[in-house]
């Protein structure tokens, strides 16, 4: 460990005041990148949530080192990181074509709040560390996985009147590596024959041609109507 920090991790005044500041610090560092990236939590939710787990850290401590209670130091260590889920979930938000966004600001607080704990706790040069490890994962990191190419799920609507063409389609589906993630099935009867509609959540894990799939669904004997709605 670094010396520079020796005289600084004791329960003292002075020390509770530089982890606090350094919390700030650190805290605002992780939070900023959020804010220049518009996310629902930014500059301040950091700080406050790293200034949380310090305190939260720097109590459990107090009160074992201090006030001399039969206590479990991490306990309130423990309660934090706990407690961090719900606040992170509330930056979770679900868009258009069931796309999840704010996974990496939700994971940024919980790391946050974690980090405030180390600074708490006297752990600085671990907090330091994981706070500069954070920024690379959300700045350039971030760029590698902008990257990378991703395959939007679609829906695809189905009539048919024989039943056997749902099966062709699902096994025409699972050959080209599309996988069907959901399936809602309604059946319709006129007074000729039974028509049966399908809407079938497909997500295929690797680039596809869609009408290519809507010419060879359309053949299949049975199929009445196909429409891809993406």
């Amino acid at each position: 460990m670094l010396g520079i920090f020796d005289g600084i991790r004791d329960v003292t005044m002075l020390s509770t005041t530089i982890r606090l500041l350094i919390a700030v610090v650190l805290g605002g560092l992780i939070g900023l990148e959020r804010s220049y990236k518009n996310r629902p939590a930014g500059f301040r939710t950091h700080i406050l949530v790293c200034l949380g787990g310090t305190i939260a850290s720097m109590t459990g401590i107090y009160l074992y080192l201090n006030m001399n209670l039969p206590t479990d130091i991490s306990r309130l260590g423990a309660q934090v990181v706990s407690g961090l889920g719900f606040i992170g979930g509330g930056t979770i938000i679900v868009v258009n074509n069931h796309k999840i966004k704010g996974l990496t600001t939700a994971a940024g607080l919980w790391a946050c709040g974690v980090i405030g704990i180390a600074v708490g706790a006297g752990f600085y040069e671990g907090a330091i560390l994981a706070t500069g490890f954070v920024l690379i994962a959300e700045t350039l990191f971030s760029i590698l996985g902008d990257r990378i190419t991703h395959n939007t799920p679609f829906k695809m609507i189905l009539e048919y009147n024989d039943k056997n063409a749902l099966n062709h389609v699902m096994r025409y589906c699972k050959n080209n590596r599309m996988v069907i993630s959901n399936l809602e099935a309604t059946g319709k009867r006129d007074a000729i024959m039974s028509v049966y509609s399908v809407a079938l959540t497909v997500r295929p894990r690797e680039k596809v041609d869609f009408d290519k799939i809507l010419n060879h669904i359309d053949g299949i004997e049975g199929v009445i109507d196909v429409e891809i709605v993406r």
